[in-house]
């Protein structure tokens, strides 16, 4: 469950893994505002990995409750092989996703209403920080082509 920050897809997710009884991990377990989509990919990969193979995957969430600098410090979350897992999140549905077996892009295309929701989510402190974070996300979204390759495409609406 991929799209641009603002779009609806947490609450998307949370709602279609309450239904399909499914384990839930966001992507915002593991990016920081200085990192949105690099470093800590492999830390996911690896978890997801172990949960493939039958075992338990494990990895500790990001705290971003500082702000700016985030750091790798969170709870430890525990991934059970189970039949269906969840990602949601920002590049959640990257090209180098390896385990994704369907990829939903939930959008909303208003970018400035997208910026407001956001900010009323995450608190008025954390403003700059989306407006870079929204920045990236359109170069990321173009070169990555996440929407044009998206199983099914979800519209948010106000």
């Amino acid at each position: 469950m991929d799209g641009p920050s603002g779009a609806g897809k947490s609450t998307f997710a949370r709602n279609l893994a309450a239904e399909l009884d499914a384990q839930l991990i966001s992507t915002d377990h593991f990016a920081t505002w200085d990192d949105p989509t690099t470093k800590w990919w492999p830390r996911l990969q690896n978890a997801l990995d172990e949960v493939a193979r039958g075992n338990e995957g494990r990895y500790r969430k990001t705290d971003w409750s500082q702000g700016f600098p985030c750091v790798e410090q969170g709870d430890e979350v525990i991934l059970t092989p189970q039949r269906t897992i969840i990602l949601e999140g920002f590049s959640s549905a990257r090209k180098a996703n390896t385990r994704l077996s369907l990829a939903i892009f939930v959008d909303h295309e208003d970018e400035r209403e997208r910026l407001e929701r956001a900010v009323a989510r995450d608190g008025e402190h954390q403003r700059e920080h989306f407006v870079r974070w929204q920045q990236y996300e359109r170069g990321w979204f173009a070169v990555d082509e996440t929407k044009a390759r998206a199983d099914y495409v979800v519209t948010s609406s106000s």
